[in-house]
């Protein structure tokens, strides 16, 4: 069987197999399981869920909204503070978030489902087109936006609300960032980050210029010339390298490359995949490379992450679904080697670690793990290109509490700037933000005033 043949093949499964494996994660509720999930919620006054989702959104009155029959409703209060929801609502760690915060896990240890309940509002909201904003009268202002991920996408929107003409700049083909190109496949189908694309543009004025780079097509200094302010939400653009012998050979590769190709193949059966995988990280990228590598048809996959399990910055929601699906997980290795046979991966070893004073370290011994093809899932790191001048913080563009970078008249926000959580609802509420602070700005500098901090 193609299935249990070693090294990377493609087609180890039947097309039935694949429509099986990367079906929807979590499927819409249907309009009676709405009703019923919104019927569990206390509406709380001061709400914890509230307080705990990064953007803000009033969960009770949109989950209020759903259980007396105004859907639509709902989704504008959710849209109202987070354009992005409905893909939120499908990647969101709202396990250690909203749902985390939730008064029923007192009462009953579940919480109310709030990622399910925003989804199904959202989703009908833009499947019936139901758009709620409208550019505002044009001020004559013009804002460059790099970067048509989360945070982006989500400062253009909020910014062309104010009747600002905007224009994005992004590197990539087809806008949405990570959305597009680095959530696992089971989780966002039926190219619905595209379908959110398309409904956030649709306020008009704005413009989306790809195949563009900072520090490559044009400079910050040639945006500050020709635009009234400019943001910066490049998100994070190379990733950590695995710097040990071997890590060059044929077969290992770097997970959010192959996150990626999976999410824009026509065909699952056209990726190909070892039979035998091992996944280097402890984050959410490292699971989504390992439970799609095994929906791929790989026999063995094993996740090897360098700490213990509560160190793992992947939810224990993420590591049980992985679990669920047949992927290993093994704590306190850190990679060592890879051997390779005829130039392709054969294996890699790992050493042992343990924690000495609160610093990990290895303990000598080396155990090896077999392997055709390993993903590397060990962090990214900022692209520092075209970012000359920019004060920076821990790797990252330093910005205060609205967004503003040390340059004047430039803002950041999203993975690319310091402060964030590295979530798609980080990014969105820092974008969300940051337009807010350039409009207050531009009215200010119209105004002949000073915005105040």
């Amino acid at each position: 069987m193609r299935r249990l043949e070693p090294g990377l093949k493609a087609g180890r499964l039947d097309a039935a197999d694949y429509a099986k494996n990367f079906s929807d994660l979590h499927p819409r509720l249907s309009d009676h399981e709405a009703l019923v999930a919104s019927d569990r919620c206390y509406f709380c006054y001061d709400a914890p869920c509230m307080t705990a989702c990064p953007t803000a959104i009033d969960i009770p009155m949109f989950i209020r909204q759903i259980s007396t029959g105004n859907p639509t409703g709902s989704a504008k209060t959710i849209f109202d503070q987070n354009i992005l929801g409905g893909m939120c609502a499908r990647v969101c760690p709202t396990e250690t978030l909203c749902e985390q915060a939730c008064v029923r896990n007192t009462a009953e240890e579940r919480p109310v489902e709030i990622g399910r309940l925003q989804r199904y509002a959202t989703d009908l909201a833009i499947e019936q087109g139901r758009q709620f904003y409208t550019a505002g009268a044009e001020t004559g202002k013009r804002i460059a936006v790099v970067g048509a991920g989360p945070a982006g996408l989500a400062c253009a929107h909020r910014l062309a609300m104010h009747g600002h003409f905007v224009t994005i700049f992004d590197t990539r083909d087809k806008a949405g960032g990570l959305n597009e190109y680095g959530i696992a496949a089971y989780k966002t189908t039926n190219d619905f980050a595209q379908t959110e694309v398309d409904y956030i543009l649709s306020i008009g004025n704005i413009d989306v210029l790809h195949g563009q780079m900072l520090g490559r097509d044009f400079t910050l200094a040639e945006l500050q010339e020709k635009f009234d302010a400019v943001f910066l939400g490049t998100g994070l653009g190379n990733v950590n390298a695995l710097n040990i012998p071997g890590a060059h050979t044929n077969g290992v590769m770097d997970a959010v490359d192959f996150i990626d190709h999976l999410r824009q193949a026509d065909s699952k059966g056209d990726v190909p995949v070892g039979r035998d995988v091992v996944v280097i990280g402890g984050g959410m990228t490292a699971i989504d490379a390992g439970v799609q590598a095994k929906l791929l048809g790989a026999e063995n996959v094993t996740i090897c992450y360098r700490r213990g399990q509560e160190h793992m910055n992947a939810s224990q929601f993420e590591q049980d679904l992985a679990a669920s699906k047949g992927v290993h997980i093994r704590h306190w290795l850190q990679p060592k080697e890879v051997a390779h046979h005829h130039g392709h991966v054969a294996s890699i070893s790992f050493e042992y670690t343990h924690l000495e004073n609160g610093l990990m370290k290895g303990t000598g011994h080396i155990t090896e793990i077999k392997a055709d093809q390993i993903l590397v899932a060990i962090g990214q790191k900022l692209d520092p290109q075209g970012q000359d001048g920019l004060k920076m913080q821990g790797g990252k563009i330093a910005i205060d509490a609205e967004g503003r970078t040390s340059i004047p008249g430039v803002w950041a926000g999203g993975d690319c700037a310091f402060g964030g959580q590295d979530l798609t609802v980080s990014a969105v509420a820092m974008g969300r933000d940051a337009a807010e602070s350039i409009n207050l700005s531009l009215a200010a500098a119209a105004a002949g005033t000073t915005a105040v901090a």
